[in-house]
């Protein structure tokens, strides 16, 4: 028959008496009572710091017991998220605590846990390492502007049966989406069409990465350069292609692909003004209220910048050293020197190069900032630079 508890409470007492008075050895006298000598310690010690009511057994409810989360905070919690269903619990998070008109702040765990009884979470299986892609590219932006990102999202038939394919340009740094604009085609006309719009609001990168797909680059031409591409370095920027075959050394612009797959691919009815309306929206609050772990759960418009460098309308002149030889290339692609025809390369028509003397009848070829290769006049050969 169990002891009532004031028979427990006797008990206990009786034994930190004896073991106080140290009438014979504590670990007998433990066996005596049938309790280990670290329960033993534990009654003498309580004893000795809070007296007779020190005996008593304490209460087993956690020091800190989670807030109690009000109706009109969980009903809050869960309208963002079925709003966002794409969006984890951090974002959700931050959104909420933006809003501090009424509702009071709360915690990433109470998040947590409120949608994961909502039935409003999932687990996701994370990759090893190796299988990330993860591959380091030597251009790694630092400031806003240092290095945008450009690449055609894959395509997709709207309701009306038009094809719908965004070209979509990003700051490396800020994450800040500068365009997302449906073309009629990738022909460099309308491409470039799109960079004279960008460049005359938001001025001039110092480099742009890109794939080495048309029209941003021609395996064919000397360095792979493009019509598109040689504009761009005319322009004093830079050029910084990831390697074939490797779209995850553009990783973060691939990521940001994916959220627009999720969140507006397929999801809108109508011809391309509807499709591009809804593309302007996702950017909108992609760079002004979706918050970015990346950057700290901030928003790409609290960073962005526009650049210094601005965009200058009129045609640009190239400059080469005055020991240099300039020659105009044709717009088929063909260069004039001593009286021969040498074909240089279509993707620089209509642009001045530099010829370099190396030796007597050979040339280095310049195109601004870049030796496309090695000009030999006596064989009217033209050898393009790996």
């Amino acid at each position: 028959m169990p002891w009532k508890e004031a028979n427990v409470m006797d008990l206990r007492n009786e034994f930190v008496q004896r073991a106080l008075r140290a009438e014979q050895p504590f670990a007998g006298l433990c066996r005596e009572y049938g309790i280990s000598t670290k329960t033993g310690y534990k009654w003498k010690q309580r004893f000795l710091e809070e007296g007779k009511p020190g005996l008593h057994d304490h209460s087993r409810r956690p020091a800190n017991v989670p807030v109690l989360v009000s109706e009109d905070v969980c009903c809050k919690i869960i309208a963002l998220k079925e709003k966002r269903r794409d969006w984890g619990p951090k974002k959700i998070h931050e959104l909420y605590n933006r809003d501090r008109r009424r509702l009071p702040l709360v915690s990433l765990s109470t998040v947590k846990r409120v949608l994961g009884k909502a039935g409003l979470t999932k687990k996701r299986r994370r990759r090893p390492a190796e299988q990330c892609g993860r591959i380091a590219n030597p251009l790694v932006a630092t400031v806003p502007n240092e290095v945008w990102t450009v690449d055609f999202k894959g395509w997709w038939y709207s309701s009306t049966q038009e094809r719908v394919q965004p070209l979509t340009v990003r700051d490396a740094k800020t994450c800040f989406i500068l365009m997302i604009q449906v073309v009629a085609d990738s022909c460099t006309e309308t491409v470039q069409e799109c960079f004279r719009r960008l460049f005359r609001e938001y001025g001039l990168p110092l480099a742009i990465r890109s794939d080495n797909g048309p029209p941003f680059a021609c395996t064919r031409a000397p360095l792979g350069l493009s019509r598109l591409s040689a504009w761009w370095v005319a322009l004093g920027i830079s050029l910084d292609r990831i390697e074939k075959g490797h779209p995850e050394q553009n990783g973060a612009h691939e990521r940001m692909h994916r959220d627009l797959a999720w969140e507006v691919e397929g999801r809108v009815d109508g011809d391309l003004v509807a499709q591009q309306a809804a593309l302007d929206t996702w950017r909108e609050d992609y760079n002004h209220v979706r918050p970015h772990e990346g950057l700290g759960m901030q928003r790409p418009a609290d960073l962005y910048l526009k650049s210094e460098r601005r965009f200058d309308e009129q045609p640009v002149e190239l400059e080469y050293p005055a020991s240099y030889l300039r020659r105009l290339v044709s717009r088929s692609g063909w260069i004039k020197l001593y009286g021969r025809s040498i074909h240089i390369s279509t993707a620089v028509s209509g642009w001045h190069v530099g010829l370099q003397l190396i030796r007597p009848g050979v040339f280095n070829v310049w195109f601004a900032q870049l030796r496309l290769g090695e000009l030999d006049v006596e064989h009217e050969k033209f050898t393009p630079a790996v």
